[in-house]
């Protein structure tokens, strides 16, 4: 079994914006979740050892300043049309000895297809490894446009940091 020795959780969280564009319903929903005024640094999905995933929202996302860099994997899609669908979501597994895990993200126009993709990126991504890992599980969170364009979104918020030796 997983290895209860954890020592950090990554909270993730899921969100649906709306606006005039794309861009302005990606930032609605960034803001609905406390993460509209920082710089998104965008990782490779492993997970930490002795780290775990928390979807039940007791992690909160990281603070930091305005303008600080968020260290994070998110997913995100958007939806234009009315009647449109937008689903984002992450998949995570983790080793069983606690050594850290792995997520991936997908983005698509239906649950089916973003749970899917995630279980099969994960069924690949685990598959000849030695390592045993966890069964994967998931968070995702769709949207459907109505008279404006929606953004569906889920992030895993690592941690902020601030920008250091910037020449002002």
């Amino acid at each position: 079994m997983f290895n209860s020795a954890v020592y950090d959780q990554i909270p993730v969280v899921r969100a649906t914006g709306t606006g005039g564009t794309t861009l302005s319903a990606f930032h609605d929903a960034l803001v609905a979740v406390d993460l509209g005024f920082y710089n998104l640094v965008r990782l490779s999905s492993v997970i930490p050892p002795n780290t775990g995933v928390d979807t039940t929202g007791k992690t909160p996302v990281p603070v930091g300043q305005w303008g600080d860099r968020l260290y994070c994997v998110y997913a995100q899609q958007s939806a234009t049309s009315p009647g449109e669908q937008a689903w984002a979501g992450i998949g995570w597994v983790r080793r069983h000895d606690g050594g850290g895990g792995l997520f991936v993200e997908h983005e698509g126009t239906s649950e089916g297809f973003v749970v899917n993709a995630i279980r099969t990126s994960l069924r690949d991504l685990v598959a000849g490894r030695e390592d045993e890992f966890t069964a994967p599980e998931w968070a995702v969170n769709g949207a459907v446009c109505t008279d404006q364009p929606v953004c569906s979104l889920v992030v895993a918020a690592y941690e902020t940091a601030p920008w250091v030796g910037i020449v002002r």
